[in-house]
C-alpha cells in the first residue's frame, strides 16, 4: 500500500475546463486542459456567461479523462482542490461545487485554492524550489511582483496601477485584428517584425519601486494605428508594430523587475544565490522569458520559469497548491464561498489602479 499524497486539482477561473491529478512525489499523473477559444473568439474576448455555462458542460468529462489517464478512481484520491476565486465567479462557482460534491461523497478533504498562489507555487511541483524567492505572476488580468515566504505568505512589492501586461496584449491582438487570445498571436507575428521602427513608450520605467503601468503603451499602439496611412494595415506594418509592443513590454518589464531583485537582496543578503520566478500565461512568451532570464543572471539570481504549458491555466497548479497546503492540515470546510477577488497579500496597501 503506497503511502503517497494524491490530490485531483479543478481549475475553471476563466476560458480553461481543467482537471488534473498530481502526487506528492511532484509527479503529474494526468494535465487535461480543454479549452474555449473557439467559443469565445467570435467576440473578441471571454464573455463570463458562456464560459461558466461551458465549465458546467465539460467540468464532467475532463475529469473523468483526468482520472482513466492517471488510472486511478476517486476512491483513490487523499483531497480535491479547486480554484476559489480570483476569476469569473461563474466558472469559479462550477468547479468549487463539483468539487465540493466529489469529497462529500467520498469522504475527503475539499481545499479551496487561490488561483494566483496557484501560479506562485507551480515552480516548487517543477523545480522544487525553497523559500523565500521572487516572484513576477504575469497575465492576462494580473501584473505582480511578490515575494514568496511560504505557503499563504505571501509580501507584494509590486502591482499594476491600470492595465495587466496580458490584457494589453490581447487588446494590441484586436487592434491589430489578429484574434484571440492576443499573447500566442502578437508574439508569432512579432517575429517577422523590427521592433525598432515604432517608438512606444515604456511607462514608469526609470521610476523608484515595482509598480507597472500599460495603459500609455496600449494607448500609443492605438494612436500609431491610426496614423498610419489610410486602408488596411500591411502585413509588414502590423509585425513591426508587435516586434515594437514585445520589446517595450520587455523593457518595462526588466526596470520594474530589475528593481524588485535589488529589494529582494536586500531583504535576504544571506542568500547566495536567490531566485527569481516568472508565472502565469504571460510567462510563456519566449521573448520576455529570455530578456528576464538575461537580467537575472546578470544581477546573480537563478531564472526559473515553468514549462509553457504550466505557465497558463491548468489543473496541475492546483492540484500541487492543494498538496502544499494539505500538507500543513489547511482544509476548507464546505461553507467556503468563492471569492471574485482573493489577493495574495491582502495587507498590501491598495493599489493606485483597479488591478490589486
Amino acid at each position: 500500500m503506497s503511502n503517497r499524497i494524491i490530490v485531483l486539482g479543478i481549475e475553471t477561473s476563466c476560458d480553461e475546463t481543467a482537471a488534473a491529478v498530481v502526487d506528492d512525489d511532484r509527479r503529474i499523473l494526468a494535465n487535461e486542459v480543454l479549452s474555449q477559444i473557439d467559443d469565445h473568439t467570435p467576440f473578441g474576448g471571454v464573455v463570463p456567461e458562456v464560459a461558466a455555462r461551458a465549465h458546467l458542460e465539460l467540468i464532467d468529462g475532463v475529469i473523468e479523462r483526468a482520472l482513466e489517464k492517471a488510472g486511478i478512481t476517486l476512491n483513490d484520491l487523499d483531497a480535491v482542490a479547486a480554484t476559489g476565486g480570483p476569476g469569473l465567479i461563474g466558472g469559479v462557482l462550477v468547479g468549487v461545487m463539483t468539487a465540493k460534491a466529489i469529497a462529500a461523497v467520498k469522504g475527503c478533504p475539499f481545499i479551496a485554492v487561490n488561483h494566483l498562489e496557484g501560479h506562485a507555487l507551480t515552480a516548487r511541483l517543477t523545480d522544487d524550489v525553497a523559500f523565500p524567492y521572487l516572484l513576477l505572476l504575469v497575465s492576462g488580468g494580473h501584473c505582480q511582483l511578490l515575494v514568496v515566504e511560504g505557503v499563504g505568505r505571501y509580501t507584494r512589492l509590486g502591482t499594476t496601477i491600470d492595465d495587466a501586461l496580458g490584457e494589453a496584449f490581447d487588446k494590441t491582438a484586436k487592434m491589430l485584428g489578429l484574434g484571440f487570445p492576443g499573447g500566442p498571436a502578437v508574439e508569432k507575428t512579432a517575429q517577422a517584425g523590427d521592433g525598432n521602427r515604432f517608438p512606444l513608450p515604456r511607462p514608469l520605467k526609470g521610476r523608484p519601486g515595482s509598480d507597472f503601468s500599460f495603459s500609455g503603451l496600449k494607448t500609443k499602439v492605438r494612436q500609431t494605428i491610426e496614423a498610419l496611412p489610410p486602408g488596411d494595415l500591411l502585413d509588414q506594418d502590423v509585425a513591426d508594430l508587435c516586434a515594437s509592443f514585445q520589446v517595450a513590454a520587455g523593457d518595462v518589464l526588466a526596470d520594474r523587475v530589475g528593481n524588485a531583485l535589488a529589494r529582494f537582496r536586500d531583504l535576504y543578503p544571506d542568500i547566495d544565490t536567490p531566485v527569481l520566478v516568472v508565472a502565469g500565461g504571460v510567462a510563456a512568451n519566449q521573448v520576455i522569458r529570455a530578456r528576464l532570464q538575461s537580467l537575472s543572471s546578470g544581477k546573480g539570481f537563478q531564472f526559473i520559469a515553468p514549462p509553457p504549458n504550466l505557465c497558463t491555466d491548468n489543473g496541475a497548479m492546483i492540484a500541487w497548491a492543494g498538496i502544499e497546503k494539505l500538507r500543513l492540515g489547511d482544509t476548507d470546510a464546505m461553507n467556503f464561498r468563492p471569492r471574485p477577488r482573493w489577493p495574495l497579500d491582502p495587507d498590501a496597501a491598495p493599489a493606485a489602479g483597479v488591478k490589486a
